[in-house]
């Protein structure tokens, strides 16, 4: 994982709580945003776009973890929490259900450009957060979390798929049509026009017990993306009761997997 071998480390902060970039570093976070802002014209929806304000995010520098959660805790009350690269699915589902968002501070070096296994500081900051300042998707993103902690351990596979199809690779309708909202599309170069572009992936309506039905992988770009009407369309699903419904998934079986897409996948 990550480039030469070895896996990249989440930086430690200062005694102000302050994370240190150097300058290649906040020039790699100045030409991914500067790409991915142009990319994303057109194909992302509004309150991403207001979030991405909101935050201030921009070109100069990587942004401070400490200055995104101000802004964000202003915004919905949520906050961010710097985490290593990869956490437990449980404490994972900790952070979250204490409206905060699990953020790895390292960024991706040159090598990964395109592509990076691990979630990197582009990833959390600029493809999950601006979300997280619009309401409904961010009490949504909590109640995923307590949720996710109080169900059984059979249930959580099938809650991760439903994390991975709205939060990672979720389209919502518009008046303008479909837009990427989840912070898995919104970071990528790639697909993030394969999913708006392509007439090769299958755009279904969301569907919780479709969802829990889907496999999924994160070596290619999605066969399959679902579609909401509403971030209130995802909160009411999260309240709603789904255990009978995952059940009834599991008695159904998986749907059959879709081909992989020929792309090979970048983001």
């Amino acid at each position: 994982m990550g480039h030469h071998g070895s896996t990249y480390e989440s930086k430690t902060p200062n005694s102000d709580g302050l994370y240190h970039y150097t300058r290649s570093e906040n020039e790699i976070w100045g030409d991914l945003i500067t790409r991915q802002n142009q990319i994303l014209e057109g194909r992302v929806c509004d309150e991403f776009v207001r979030g991405r304000e909101i935050l201030g995010l921009n070109n100069r520098k990587v942004p401070q973890l400490k200055e995104v959660s101000e802004r964000l805790f202003e915004a919905t009350g949520f906050g961010v929490e710097s985490v290593p690269a990869v956490i437990p699915p449980k404490d994972f589902f900790g952070i979250l259900a204490n409206r905060r968002f699990p953020a790895a501070t390292f960024i991706r070096v040159r090598e990964d450009f395109d592509y990076i296994k691990e979630p990197d500081v582009f990833h959390e900051i600029y493809g999950h957060c601006p979300m997280l300042t619009n309401q409904s998707f961010a009490d949504y993103v909590q109640e995923y979390g307590k949720l996710a902690l109080s169900v059984e351990r059979q249930y959580m596979w099938p809650l991760q798929r439903l994390f991975w199809f709205t939060v990672e690779f979720g389209l919502i309708k518009t008046g303008k049509g479909n837009r990427i909202y989840g912070a898995g599309l919104a970071s990528s170069s790639g697909e993030a026009i394969y999913c708006m572009d392509s007439d090769k992936p299958t755009i279904m309506e969301f569907d919780p017990l479709s969802i829990f039905r889907t496999n999924y992988r994160i070596d290619i770009y999605q066969p399959i993306y679902y579609v909401i009407n509403s971030f209130e369309q995802l909160f009411e699903t999260i309240t709603s009761d789904l255990i009978p419904v995952i059940d009834q998934a599991k008695e159904l079986g998986n749907l059959n997997p879709l081909p992989a897409p020929p792309d090979h996948k970048t983001h």
